[in-house]
Formats: structure tokens, sequence, C-alpha cells
């Protein structure tokens, strides 16, 4: 039965993967972004990783995407005119999601032979510590900096708003003289 339950939960994630990714409106593709961590967090729970499924219900569905759903809110649906004024956008968005993907290949496969070897990770959070800070040190430093990437461009896109306001406030001015 568990085995059943864990596609079930699988089968859910990907669909709201999907949707998070393809959807039009900002706030849904968050709300689908919860239910996939919900998702991966039961898939947790069968595993028998008690520990993980409650960081990951805890930490990643409720304040990190709590976080995304207040950006979402302040900075609103609308893209906005930037996605006018850069045609070519999407086109090097790929390109640059295939280099990335292209790059991280290799770091996979040198990663799985030189994993090592042992038993599994315990529930523990001091064993758990240790093997995050020791042996997967890369990979969190990594998850570090895409989250201040992420943080910079919200703050850039933010911002970007208010100068608009500010110029289309000035040129109102400017034609009233």
């Amino acid at each position: 039965m568990s085995g059943i339950l864990f596609y079930l939960f699988a089968f859910v994630a990907v669909l709201s993967a999907i949707g998070m990714i393809f959807g039009r409106n900002a706030t849904y593709s968050v709300l689908l972004m919860v239910a996939n961590f919900a998702m991966i967090g039961l898939m947790y729970l069968l595993l028998n990783a008690p520990f993980l499924a409650a960081v990951q219900i805890l930490v990643y569905a409720g304040a990190i995407l709590i976080l995304f759903l207040f950006v979402v809110m302040l900075m609103g649906n609308d893209p906005g005119p930037l996605w006018e004024q850069i045609p070519f956008q999407r086109p090097l968005a790929l390109i640059v999601a295939i280099v990335m993907i292209g790059g991280l290949a290799p770091v996979v496969a040198i990663t799985n032979i030189t994993a090592p070897k042992g038993p599994p990770l315990s529930d523990d959070p001091v064993v758990l510590a240790e093997a995050l800070y020791s042996n997967f040190a890369l990979p969190f430093e990594i998850t570090s900096v895409i989250l201040l990437i992420a943080i910079i461009g919200t703050v850039v896109l933010a911002k970007r708003d208010a100068y608009r306001t500010k110029r289309e406030e000035l040129m109102k001015t400017e034609d009233s003289i």
C-alpha cells in the first residue's frame, strides 16, 4: 500500500510542478509550489524520514513559500512592459538553461561515482548537520548562492516598478508645464 501511495504522491508532485512552471498567474504558481512541497513531505514520511518531512513542511512550505507569496503580492501579477522590451529573453533563457543542465551533468556523474559509501543518514539532527556541512557542503553553498541571486532579482524588479512610477509622474508634470 505504501508503494501505491508513494507513486500517487510523486504523480501529484510532478503535476503540480508542471502546473507551477507553465502557469500564467504567479499566485497560482506559488500555491502549486505549496502543493508540490507538501507531496514531497508526504513522500519523506513514507520513506521513514520524519525529520526531513517536518523540515520540508515547516521550512519550505511554511516559511520560504510564504516569503514567495509575499513577494508576488507585493509586486503583483503583471509582468510589466519589460517583457515587450526584451524580445530575445525567452530564447536566451532556454539557451542558458540548456548550458546549465549540460554543466551539471558531469558534476552529477562525478558525485555519483565519488559519493561516500556507508549506511544511510539517520533522522538524528546532529548526524544530518554533520553530513550537510561536511560531505554535502558544496551543494549547500550552491543553494545559498541561488537564494541570494533570487533575492537580488526580487529587489531589482521591485525597484524597477518604483522607478517607472516616478518617471511617469515626472513626465506628467513636464507635460502639464
